[in-house]
């Protein structure tokens, strides 16, 4: 049974009144969607409040579900349109904004550049990843929403872009365009970083 046979099962059970059913699906994406909320969102305490917001509406929503997409491609459309609401609430209150800046900053999360170091590597090494990591974070937070949305689907949910396509709403040439000028800016923001390591590539 494929994963969207078993997730149309499981929503057909939650219709019925299973409860039980619809914990299963949140067990199955929680972290999908808190993984995806963290790239529009810095704040680790938000993501959650998020998360768990995003899941709350799903749940409401789902005798409305017809089964016409993917569920997780419903799912992602919620979680995305319950975070941009987040952001708009936190850009009418700069105290929260302001909170959250700071926990980005903090607690800026660790790519697996930084996480996959085998233990021969020296500590220049270990600071050069560390640098790359961060500027392909930085370069990712830069880029405008739509862009930031394709590269983020295809490369760290690794889907496909007739997926992306779907759940982003717009044309496969669309997707493909969005995800070419995101791959464009970030080489343009590491390019000056890996130009300086003689011999070194990334």
């Amino acid at each position: 049974m494929s994963d969207a046979d078993a997730d149309a099962l499981l929503v057909e059970r939650v219709k019925r009144g299973d409860v039980r059913a619809f914990e299963m699906l949140v067990v199955k994406y929680q972290r999908r969607v808190e993984r995806l909320i963290g790239r529009m969102v810095r704040d680790v305490d938000l993501v959650q409040d998020i998360a768990q917001e995003t899941f709350i509406r799903a749940y409401r929503a789902l005798p409305q579900f017809r089964g016409e997409s993917a569920f997780y491609t419903w799912l992602y459309r919620i979680a995305v349109n319950t975070a941009k609401k987040a952001l708009m609430d936190m850009k009418r209150d700069p105290l929260v904004l302001e909170s959250s800046r700071h926990q980005g900053e903090e607690g800026e999360e660790t790519s697996r550049a930084e996480n996959e170091l085998s233990d021969g590597e020296t500590p220049e090494a270990l600071m050069a990843s560390k640098e790359v990591a961060a500027a392909v974070n930085a370069a990712i937070q830069a880029l405008s929403e739509d862009l930031r949305q394709a590269i983020t689907l295809r490369e760290i949910e690794g889907l496909s872009y007739e997926e992306i396509a779907e759940m982003m709403n717009c044309p496969i040439g669309t997707v493909r365009s969005r995800i070419f000028r995101a791959r464009e800016a970030i080489a343009t923001r590491l390019r000056p970083l890996l130009d300086t390591r003689d011999g070194e590539r990334w």
